[in-house]
């Protein structure tokens, strides 16, 4: 089977490089272009079921890289909304520095150790405790020619990526997650896959084009 695994496009909060967490921010004009690049890229491509984050930016980023005709197929599954910021949710990384910047500095350098501030607030442990079931229940029943579409975030992308790369969760900063990105997965089940394209984004990004968000 194959996973295409994608993140959404850029939002107001990305670009401005807030932390935005389960806040439901919508598509800048820029995230529905790069979405629609997407979707050009996918249009011939065999997809044989979708599942994206509820989140509007993960929905309608699903929507436009299935195109109209397949957009009915999708389905939607909390467990892929993106990591619970917290009391972090709509500050600039400036703003978080002041106010809590022991614990942000350990997110950067040590991602794993840290639970996001105040009421709901997650773990990367947490995430990945609620993602990859939702990403097993996505894989359930795939044949071997089959194509799964998921369209989630950066740090659940990231999470599961560590999973079926086998590195721990301290090293989730040592790739990237641009927006729209493709990961490309395959294998005979989802506790064997391989991952064959890693934050490919070559439909709206040059080779060597920044890709780098500062909400991270």
């Amino acid at each position: 089977m194959r996973i295409l695994l994608a993140r959404h496009g850029e939002t107001p909060w990305n670009a401005e490089g807030r932390y935005q967490g389960q806040e439901d921010i919508p598509l800048s004009e820029v995230g529905i272009a790069q979405a629609t690049a997407l979707g050009e890229r996918l249009r011939d491509v065999r997809i044989d079921r979708a599942i994206a984050s509820p989140l509007s930016r993960a929905r309608r980023t699903a929507e436009l890289a299935l195109g109209e005709a397949r957009a009915a197929q999708l389905m939607l599954d909390e467990g892929f909304k993106e990591i619970a910021h917290g009391e972090w949710e709509g500050l600039l990384a400036s703003e978080i520095r002041q106010r809590d910047g022991e614990r942000l500095q350990a997110w950067r350098d040590a991602p794993d150790t840290v639970q996001m501030p105040g009421a709901g607030g997650e773990s990367l442990q947490q995430v990945l405790d609620r993602a990859w079931p939702a990403f097993a229940r996505a894989c359930a029943g795939l044949g071997e020619d089959d194509t799964l579409l998921v369209v989630a975030h950066d740090a659940v992308n990231r999470v599961l990526l560590c999973r079926v790369l086998g590195i721990p969760l301290a090293k989730l900063w040592t790739f990237r997650q641009a927006p729209t990105t493709l990961n490309l997965l395959e294998g005979a089940n989802v506790d064997a896959l391989g991952v064959v394209r890693l934050n490919d984004c070559s439909h709206h990004t040059a080779l060597f084009g920044e890709a780098v968000h500062r909400a991270l």
